[in-house]
């Protein structure tokens, strides 16, 4: 973490969380840009199914989540939210012409949820829900998902080790005897970033084997990928500046809808 960045949000409450400058709202301008995109799509795939991200996951992006989900700066959920609902959007749970569909947030153990004091993934899930509502995507939360075991952390984890360590982690919960997934639910996986994927995969086998059927995966921020060909982060990205002016902070909030 940097040190330097924590003390001055200490010491300034008005400073940005993702950069430490002045901010008159819950992040400056600047950060809040980072958050807009180009979504792109993240390769590989988690188990046959698209994610996209709508940043990476560096600089002032990883910062923002790290206040958000470790420091409870609760005030982020909005705009990192309607970043995810960006991310959605880019996939076909999102498309303009999609019936209804469900964001299933990837579950956080019960542990981690006590000690945070908040649930920071369904917290954001939420947010890009009402972004979505709002510009007429029949969309809800469902959090369908719970830990059906305990997983190791997988911070220092390698990819062949993080897919060990979630392997059959994750299943459909039930509520007085009836299932929170109907069958054939179509679902949207979100979550706040995506390394590896196995996280994403895993949960995209308990929605399926819970009955409910995987349209796509949709994340904050994706670690950035080593090679540098097609895109940022060397991946295909989806734009949505067609009208090929710059970005500014008051289109870029009307467009993801915060």
């Amino acid at each position: 973490m940097n040190l330097l960045r924590e003390a001055t949000a200490l010491l300034l409450p008005d400073a940005c969380p993702g950069c430490g400058r002045a901010r008159s709202a819950p992040l400056c301008p600047s950060c809040f840009l980072a958050l807009c995109g180009p979504v792109r799509r993240v390769a590989p795939a988690a188990g046959g199914v698209r994610v996209h991200a709508a940043a990476d996951y560096d600089g002032p992006v990883r910062e923002l989540l790290i206040a958000h989900k470790e420091r409870r700066a609760l005030a982020l959920a909005r705009p990192l939210g309607g970043a995810l609902a960006l991310a959605v959007r880019a996939g076909p749970g999102g498309a303009a012409d999609a019936g209804p569909c469900l964001l299933v947030p990837v579950p956080s153990a019960r542990a981690a949820v006590r000690a945070r004091g908040h649930d920071p993934v369904r917290r954001m899930a939420v947010a890009a829900a009402a972004a979505l509502r709002a510009r007429g995507r029949p969309v809800a939360v469902a959090a369908a998902l719970h830990h059906a075991r305990r997983v190791a952390d997988q911070s220092e984890l390698g990819a062949a080790e993080r897919r060990r360590n979630v392997d059959g982690a994750f299943a459909v919960r039930g509520a007085r005897g009836a299932r929170v997934l109907p069958p054939g639910a179509p679902v949207v996986l979100v979550d706040d970033l995506v390394t590896t994927g196995a996280t994403l995969r895993e949960a995209a086998r308990a929605v399926a084997a819970g009955g409910g059927k995987v349209l796509a995966a949709a994340v904050v921020a994706a670690v950035p990928e080593r090679s540098g060909a097609g895109g940022p982060s060397g991946s295909g990205a989806v734009g949505y500046h067609a009208d090929g002016q710059p970005p500014s902070p008051e289109r870029e909030i009307h467009r993801i809808g915060v």
